[in-house]
């Protein structure tokens, strides 16, 4: 609540158990939990910071809090230096994927094999390219291969 960490999770930073990102997306939840009650109720298991973005590892229940309300994200985001990413706290690859993509509906993942034996996952989404596309395919894309090394490719349902 004060910004200060107690002697155990300053052990647990210190161990790398929890990293600069867990501490600084928990103040900031905190300090907006005393304005927006519902944040209160909110699980951060972990965040990650990737390219300059924050990947929030939430659970199912928050998710759905965050995503059905705009003005809670918008809010959210603004309390946070670059983009905020939501994902499921047990996610498996391709929930990671599905999370990161949303609100785009994805119409199909499959892994192939690359020559030379490399693992390649093509997500197709939904739609075409454009300009206004809502989502920087690129950022995604890096964003999956450093937290989980998944490499992607990422086709559109129309060109």
């Amino acid at each position: 609540m004060n910004g200060i960490l107690c002697p155990q999770c300053e052990s647990k930073l210190d161990q790398g158990i929890l990293t600069k990102a867990d501490v600084d997306a928990s103040i900031k939840l905190v300090k907006l939990s005393q304005k927006i009650p519902q944040i209160d109720k909110f699980t951060l298991n972990s965040c990650r910071q990737s390219h300059g973005d924050y990947i929030l590892y939430l659970g199912n229940q928050d998710m759905m809090t965050i995503r059905q309300s705009r003005e809670l994200y918008r809010i959210l985001q603004g309390e946070f230096d670059g983009k905020i990413w939501l994902v499921h706290q047990d996610s498996d690859d391709k929930k990671l994927i599905e999370d990161v993509f949303f609100p785009i509906k994805i119409l199909g993942i499959n892994k192939v094999w690359a020559p030379g034996g490399l693992q390649k996952t093509k997500v197709i989404v939904s739609g075409r390219k454009t300009p206004r596309f809502p989502i920087d395919v690129d950022k995604v894309v890096a964003i999956t291969h450093d937290l989980r090394k998944i490499d992607l490719v990422v086709e559109f349902e129309r060109k």
